[in-house]
């Protein structure tokens, strides 16, 4: 009995922290959305900056669904939680690059996306780095599905880091929304 109390205790601290830090990035984006319906005028707005918005705010939410609904399998070591907390960060970070503090030396929140992509990208090639290291940590067998989900995103993030056509973003962007649209 002692041990199915501590279990729940540890799945309930978990998932506070958790959903903390994935509220702040979904804050984030939605301060942001807010931000541009208040001053529509201020920066200008893009359809790159706007599809990673709806990108990063599916990927929170995708994250939070996916945490509550294997929270309770996990054995929860100090490891498996550096792991989820790392990845929430980084998924906050992402949002914090999309709505950043301020921007007045670009022209737009477009532009500052593509000088900031390497940082973007980096991000979030790493939550493919974590997810796919934490696979093989656990010693859970890396599924053929997983193997090429990775890998096919982390080439994608090294291709949009090398690129600053807009146009080829928008089609990194739609290629990423089709990969989590497919993962639900």
């Amino acid at each position: 009995m002692i041990e199915t109390a501590q279990l729940i205790e540890t799945f309930t601290h978990v998932r506070i922290v958790l959903a903390m830090i994935v509220s702040l990035g979904i804050a984030r984006i939605l301060s942001g959305v807010a931000n541009f319906i208040q001053h529509p005028k201020r920066n200008r707005v893009s359809l790159l900056h706007l599809l990673w918005v709806a990108s990063m705010l599916l990927e929170l939410i995708l994250f939070w669904w996916w945490d509550v609904r294997t929270a309770r399998e996990t054995d929860w070591t100090f490891g498996a939680f550096i792991f989820q907390i790392s990845y929430a960060i980084i998924l906050f970070l992402m949002a914090a690059l999309l709505f950043p503090d301020n921007i007045a030396e670009y022209k737009g929140y477009q532009d500052f996306f593509i000088q900031r992509r390497y940082w973007f990208f980096g991000l979030l090639a790493s939550t493919w780095i974590l997810d796919f290291s934490k696979t093989i940590i656990e010693g859970s067998k890396v599924s053929t599905a997983l193997m090429l989900h990775a890998s096919t995103a982390i080439m994608v993030c090294i291709i949009a880091i090398s690129f600053r056509s807009p146009k080829m973003q928008i089609l990194v962007v739609l290629l990423y929304i089709s990969r989590q649209i497919y993962s639900m």
